[in-house]
């Protein structure tokens, strides 16, 4: 093998490891055995675990934020542009299914550091400048647009996190309940809401 067809060589056994059992869970002497080479080997390419696992998780985020920036990229309908980003996650979790492992299982959706709850954070700023375009011209408070952003995103990513696991119903079908309940809740939201009981009042 070349430098380089070794390096994804050990991209593809660590991947496959870090997907199943984690980080912790994975050792140098596992990745080295599976991908029949020598441990010197490994620390030769990546410098250790913490190394090939940093390129592992950072090709997994540049994989998800692209397919997500190029569905949320062109001009479009919002309910054509949620339709997208639902899809774009949802393909992401089909087609990556290591991938994803991997970003939810050391920094799941519901955390508020690590890998991927930046990586949905920056998701959810592109989703917030589409939102406060909106609000802007349907007479909403566009400062909102971070708040509307952060739900959907959360929604979204909560709910192909389930899926992973569950692969039921098929994934257009998942893409177009998540938009039902996003855009027809979208669609008829009220300019200032309240809430019809006051806290404490029970």
């Amino acid at each position: 093998m070349t430098g380089k067809e070794r390096r994804q060589q050990l991209l593809d056994v660590a991947r496959a490891l870090f997907a199943e059992k984690g980080f912790d869970g994975t050792s140098i002497e596992e990745i080295a055995h599976r991908a029949n080479v020598s441990k010197p080997v490994v620390y030769e390419h990546f410098g250790g675990k913490e190394g090939i696992y940093a390129v592992v998780v950072d090709r997994e985020m540049q994989a998800l934020l692209t397919g997500m920036t190029r569905a949320l990229s062109e001009d479009a309908h919002p309910r054509l542009l949620l339709e997208r980003a639902a899809g774009a996650l949802l393909d992401y979790i089909e087609g990556s299914t290591d991938g994803f492992r991997i970003l939810v299982r050391d920094s799941p959706v519901a955390t508020a550091t690590g890998t991927f709850s930046s990586l949905l954070n920056d998701i959810a700023s592109q989703v917030e400048h589409i939102l406060g375009v909106q609000f802007a011209k349907r007479g909403y408070e566009p400062k909102l647009a971070a708040l509307y952003s952060q739900a959907l995103v959360g929604m979204v990513a909560l709910t192909g996190q389930w899926w992973l696991e569950v692969r039921k119903p098929k994934k257009n079908e998942v893409a177009a309940h998540l938009v039902n309940l996003a855009w027809n809740g979208l669609s008829a939201m009220e300019g200032k809401p309240s809430l019809r009981e006051r806290p404490g009042s029970r």
